[in-house]
């Protein structure tokens, strides 16, 4: 180690020994930098970004080395074999090239080691060839020792350099520079500290102290040329990388249609607003914003004039803030503001400015149209400190303004909006009752009046909540029909009922409702026949209830689909008839076969002389069109004598038999089951729940 200092210090000049360090220094560190964009980098771009690293490392190298020889005093006269000088620094670039290759590809393992491995050969190769082309008057020898340590260090100190870069990272890319800046050094003032020279006579072209030093400054400010074109490759791209992600993180977090900050902007300000409300004690407003003619612009104009109606709010709404203020286009027609409240007045004011932009008229194409919107508020943490529970409260609250026909700006009020969360949550535990086994089949007794012998049932879909318990038909149906589940549910209902009917001896008549929507989105003669021919019912048992505001939706498609499935021999009975459009002309238009009086009218009809006029008009046409009649909400013998003395056909109701599961009616006797059927009941049922869950 001595002899290492005392080379430096008695044989060097430190201007230049300083001067190569530095260059060492700086070239290290571009090296590593350039190294580590090539690690993130795929394809060709890889191997430019590997041969620029080579370049820079060998020439920051090269130059290290020669600028030291530069300062290196043997006290004897020098020179340079020009030759060998290049082919010096021809095998740094090739060495340093392949091994930063091999290790940049093969980023696991020991790869990079290997390949650390092979620039520090490269090092002392160029090193050492370099020494081959220096030119004294006396002659060199070497201390064998030192020789091979320098090597040892620059071979060694490299691939772990290498080795410590496939780690990432600030600290690993720091620790490499450091690293190939002592390979380097050590390399080679070890090797100086090696090399002897004994003066001697030797004939020889030499250079004088003034050109060595002017050769110094010229390979200086050649290499600085190099390592600074690698350093500003690499800030370059380090530039476009930054405004790429920055590109990248405005397009994720903003609405490309309107500029308005996106869903994802808006949660994190919520994060934020919540963090600075928590830390000051402070308070802010949520507004759910949904607009309220947007679907009819875009039905009636076209989508293009819908996105240039939301590209006109999104300015307008963009214009309007002010500090404290944030609005998000969250998704299609709705939108999301915060406002970081001082007092009610101040949160009346932005109220105000957002309703103005919401209904001011706009112009599209020489016609005026307005958009308007529904406004839900909630108060954070007035009315909650949960970030979705305020969300949710705030929507609840749009939701009742958008009923409203006059307010549209709706505060969250919880007497007023807890009934719909509970009606969400009702909706969302329907989507698993069939799975989960929560529904099930009733069926009701239909008699005839004047003999008491029992015509059939009617299929009465039950749902037992676990928690709340039965939920009556008038509350979830509409829940079902609003929320798409209707048609499974139904398809099940059908299925169900037309299954265990089936294995029913005597082979009495099923009566199944059917919904106004499954008459629009379903194919269900279809339907009716596939499951007739799966079940083994026959088609005469079946009786398909539905009522004239079904038909009235659609008349054409329902009354087309009624004789669809009327040609497969499955009966239609008019429900409900009384209570709806009672049209003659339905009668006339489709003949149906029974028509159900609504148990309204029984119930009425011993008190209120019109009802009981209304009771016989509709039996006088039932005997007129030779259509059965059915009487339902018999509850009294009263009412069964009235309409037994009217010439009703059946009746349906408590008095006669309460609705009641399958095992109830068989256990009384009057429906046995076959060993045949009920074993295929049970098969069938699973798989019939299976299909609903998925």
């Amino acid at each position: 180690m001595r002899t290492i200092f005392g080379c430096i210090i008695a044989e060097h000049s430190l201007s230049l020994v300083i001067a190569a360090g530095l260059l060492c220094g700086l070239g290290s560190w571009v090296t590593a930098r350039l190294f580590f964009r090539t690690l993130d980098t795929t394809g060709l771009q890889k191997y430019g970004w590997h041969f620029l690293t080579a370049l820079t490392a060998a020439v920051s190298i090269w130059c290290t080395h020669f600028i030291a020889m530069l300062g290196f005093h043997p006290g004897v006269p020098v020179g340079f074999d020009p030759v060998l000088t290049i082919v010096s620094l021809l095998i740094a670039v090739i060495g340093s090239t392949a091994g930063f290759v091999l290790a940049g590809n093969r980023g696991t393992g020991l790869a990079p080691a290997l390949g650390g491995g092979i620039v520090g050969l490269s090092i002392a190769a160029m090193h050492y060839t370099g020494m081959t082309a220096y030119r004294v008057q006396g002659v060199m020898s070497w201390d064998r020792r030192l020789l091979v340590v320098s090597i040892v260090l620059a071979v060694g100190l490299s691939a772990v350099a290498l080795q410590v870069a496939a780690r990432r990272g600030r600290q690993a890319r720091n620790l490499m520079a450091g690293l190939l800046v002592l390979a380097t050094i050590g390399l080679h003032f070890t090797g100086m500290a090696a090399l002897r020279i004994t003066p001697a006579p030797i004939d020889g072209s030499f250079a004088n102290p003034e050109a060595l030093h002017a050769l110094a400054l010229a390979i200086t400010a050649t290499a600085l040329v190099i390592v600074g074109a690698g350093l500003a490759s690499y800030l370059i791209d380090d530039s476009v990388r930054a405004e790429t992600v920055e590109r990248l993180h405005h397009i994720a977090m903003n609405d490309t249609l309107t500029g308005l900050p996106n869903r994802a902007s808006f949660n994190d300000r919520l994060d934020s607003e919540i963090a600075l409300a928590r830390e000051n004690k402070g308070t802010f407003a949520f507004i759910g914003i949904d607009l309220n003619r947007f679907k009819e612009i875009n039905d009636l104009r076209g989508h293009a004039a819908g996105d240039e109606v939301l590209r006109i709010l999104g300015r307008r709404l963009k214009g309007l803030l002010r500090d404290g203020e944030f609005v998000a286009r969250t998704g299609g027609d709705e939108f999301a503001a915060l406002y970081r409240m001082g007092d009610r007045r101040d949160l009346s004011d932005f109220l105000g400015r957002l309703e103005r932009a919401l209904f001011k008229p706009l112009r599209l194409d020489g016609f005026e149209v307005q958009s308007g919107g529904s406004l839900g508020v909630a108060i954070w943490p007035d009315d909650t400190a949960d970030k979705e529970m305020l969300a949710n409260n705030a929507d609840l609250a749009m939701y009742r303004a958008k009923a409203d026909p006059i307010r549209k700006i709706c505060f969250y009020k919880p007497e007023m909006d807890e009934a719909l969360r509970a009606r969400r949550i009702l909706a969302a535990d329907l989507r698993d009752a069939l799975a989960r086994d929560q529904l099930s089949l009733h069926y009701q007794v239909q008699t005839s009046i004047a003999t008491g012998r029992i015509r059939g049932y009617e299929a009465l879909l039950r749902w037992e909540h676990p928690q709340i318990g039965s939920i009556s038909p008038a509350e979830f149906i509409p829940l079902a029909e609003e929320n798409g589940l209707i048609l499974p549910i139904g398809e099940w209902v059908l299925r169900t009922a037309c299954r265990e009917a089936a294995s029913w001896e005597p082979p009495y008549k099923i009566a199944v409702n059917l919904s106004a929507v499954q008459f629009v989105h379903a194919d269900l003669a279809k339907l009716v026949r596939t499951v007739l021919a799966e079940t083994g019912l026959s088609p005469e048992r079946l009786e398909l209830e539905l009522t004239e505001t079904t038909i009235f939706a659609d008349r054409k498609r329902a009354l087309h689909v009624l004789r669809e499935i009327k040609a497969l021999g499955v009966t239609i009975a008019l429900d409900d008839f009384g209570t709806g459009y009672s049209s003659l002309d339905t009668l006339r238009a489709f003949p149906f076969d029974r028509i159900k009086i609504d148990r309204s009218f029984c119930c009425a009809a011993a008190a209120n002389p019109q009802t009981l006029a209304i009771i016989r008009a509709v039996l006088g046409l039932g005997k007129s069109f030779g259509i059965p009649v059915l009487a339902e909400g018999i509850e009294t013998y009263d009412q069964l004598s009235m309409l037994n003395s009217e010439g009703c056909d059946e009746a349906q109701g408590f008095l006669l038999g309460r609705p009641a599961p399958l095992g109830q009616i068989v256990g009384s006797g009057h429906i046995t089951l076959t060993r045949e059927s009920r074993t295929l009941r049970d098969g069938n049922g699973a798989s019939a729940r299976a299909e609903f869950a998925r």
